[in-house]
């Protein structure tokens, strides 16, 4: 007798569903995106219990007739290929005809659509058809989901609680509106709203009404393309950056993704200009030929692979980068308040009732696997000149705290952190220096011994090519010691010893293979960390004139290179309705 059968169209279904079918939102997410795709302008999310008790999606889309409401439900049933070749020319949302009987097969499901001639409900549990008639005349579709994996226990107990469901459903349906700012989005949790959009076809509007006023305000736009790409978008100002990569949003031909490569592009553009355990809020619009995204590769279609991605992540970086340099990101001292208060107030209510692990599980759904977080510096790179930021002066009018130096000009108050900002001049300096194909060295009247421990001594010895590239004399001078004779021109005067123990110290923690870029660059940090002033060290009003001169003339006068801001702003119009001079 054969061991080898057929199975169920029933049984495939539920197999099916373990990947189409994964939490709530999977299913939130399947049926907006089949609203999408029938060209509906307005879809209503209702959720009870976060989805783990009702989920119901109402879209004024094209809806269907009676053939095609039952057709759905077969698998691999689709209205949006037909040929082979219909793969590389994917521009719908769906097209893989897998979720509705994923769906169905593991819940009870009613359908109720119109296509403004007729109207059917279609009602399935478990795969099984129960229902076929006539429904309501409304145009569009209406779709409810209840006893999700009531047939499925196994896969029932790993539904998270009611908060951590919610939660998820609540981030998708953000994405989706950032994608798609031209369709009303509402989403409700047991009758509240959570989240409304206007569909005004504004991005930046549609920002500003998921994440609120204080956000919106603080971002730039950007726009730019190449031969295969066209960019679009807006990116946060380094004063509002977040604590995981979740609002890294990043679209293809308006399809939420991930990528991991283009992600970096991201973290690359803000370096220095962020701490590296920060990240910014983008809304990445990327527009480009169907036949170069192959999105064929998991149920879920967020996982993409692109041709030319390299290119691609060159304009991001690019673009990014420019965005940056060409606009003044001087952070107000005072931050004004979110207005976005109805979605707030629901998602506080949500987090505060979710346990820790909750939390924790939470931040974990949100982050992308990054292979390499490290940014990588663009050596061939010209440094845009911010020109409002150059055009500046700043007066100094005394010190506060022995650390942060109080300036002023025609537009108000300023505050700068002295450590930070000689830290980000130092190490300018000190980048252009190493860059330098010339390299120039000075004689030491006294040469400089350093003493190392046997092991330190022969590791160094296997790295000695590395300074004297840099332009230092060094050679072996007795037991587990070097002399050197002389250095390069850019090490600070009367700081020679301790800056050259710091460049040993660093070559001494190379292990793998040597990257000049990142070496050059954690050299410069490091001495010019080191070389600056520190906190609590008063310093006179002609330094202080002199230390801000120099910052304004550098490429980023906005950070350290740690990426903690150097200056801060208090406009007039600010201490003035602090004393209550304006009343508005």
């Amino acid at each position: 007798m054969s061991k080898i059968h057929v199975m169920s169209e029933t049984l495939a279904n539920k197999i099916s569903a373990g990947e189409v079918v994964e939490k709530c939102s999977s299913i939130v997410k399947e049926l907006v995106e089949n609203s999408i795709d029938a060209k509906a302008t307005e879809i209503r999310i209702e959720l009870i219990k976060g989805g783990l008790e009702s989920i119901k999606v109402v879209d004024n889309g094209i809806g269907m007739d009676k053939e095609d409401a039952i057709l759905a439900f077969s698998r691999h049933a689709t209205s949006k290929i037909i040929r082979d070749d219909d793969l590389f020319f994917i521009n719908t949302m769906g097209f893989r005809g897998e979720a509705l009987p994923s769906i169905a097969s593991v819940a009870e499901v009613i359908l109720k659509t119109c296509d403004g001639a007729s109207s059917t409900l279609i009602h399935i549990k478990g795969g099984e058809l129960l229902e076929n008639k006539s429904g309501d005349l409304r145009v569009g579709t209406s779709i409810i989901v209840t006893n999700l994996f009531y047939n499925t226990p196994a896969r029932l107990k790993y539904l998270k609680s009611e908060n951590t469901e919610s939660y998820n459903s609540i981030n998708l349906i953000e994405k989706l509106a950032l994608a798609h700012p031209n369709i009303k989005f509402t989403l409700t949790n047991n009758e509240k709203d959570v989240l409304k959009t206007s569909g005004s076809n504004n991005l930046l509007k549609a920002i500003h009404e998921i994440y609120g006023l204080n956000v919106s305000n603080k971002m730039l736009e950007f726009k730019a393309s190449n031969n295969d790409f066209d960019i679009y978008g807006f990116i946060c100002k380094p004063e509002i950056l977040r604590s995981n990569r979740n609002d890294l949003n990043t679209f293809i031909n308006d399809r939420v993704i991930r990528n991991s490569e283009i992600n970096k592009a991201i973290n690359d553009a803000y370096y220095t200009y962020k701490p590296d355990s920060k990240y910014p809020i983008i809304i990445l619009k990327i527009d480009t030929d169907p036949t170069l995204v192959d999105v064929n590769i998991h149920p879920t279609k967020q996982d993409v692979k692109l041709s030319k991605i390299g290119e691609l992540c060159d304009l991001i970086y690019t673009t990014l980068k420019n965005t940056l340099y060409n606009n003044l990101l001087i952070p107000n001292a005072l931050k004004e308040e979110s207005v976005n208060i109805i979605k707030d107030s629901v998602i506080k209510e949500i987090v505060s009732n979710m346990t820790k692990d909750e939390k924790v599980q939470t931040q974990l759904n949100f982050v992308v696997e990054e292979k390499n977080n490290t940014p990588e510096l663009n050596t061939s790179e010209e440094l845009l000149i911010n020109k409002e930021m150059k055009k500046m002066v700043l007066y100094p009018v005394g010190l506060a705290l022995g650390t942060y130096i109080i300036a002023q000009n025609e537009e108000g108050i300023y505050l700068i952190d002295q450590h930070a900002a000689q830290e980000r001049i130092n190490y300018e300096r000190y980048i252009k220096s190493l860059k330098n194909k010339t390299i120039t060295t000075t004689q030491l009247l006294i040469p400089i011994t350093i003493e190392l421990s046997s092991s330190d001594f022969l590791e160094l010895k296997n790295h000695l090519n590395i300074l004297t590239n840099m332009g230092f004399i060094i050679e072996e001078f007795g037991i587990n010691t070097y002399i050197i004779k002389a250095h390069p021109t850019w090490i600070l005067k009367d700081h020679e010893e301790e800056s050259i123990r710091k460049i040993i110290d660093l070559v001494l923690t190379i292990k793998d293979k040597f990257d000049p870029i990142k070496f050059n660059d954690n050299l410069a940090k490091t001495l010019a960390c080191k070389m600056s002033i520190k906190a609590n060290m008063h310093i006179s009003n002609i330094a202080a004139e002199e230390l801000l001169k120099e910052l304004i003339l550098c490429d980023n006068p906005y950070n350290c290179p740690h990426g903690r801001p150097t200056i801060i702003k208090l406009s007039i119009y600010d201490l003035e309705r602090m004393f209550k001079r304006v009343m508005n």
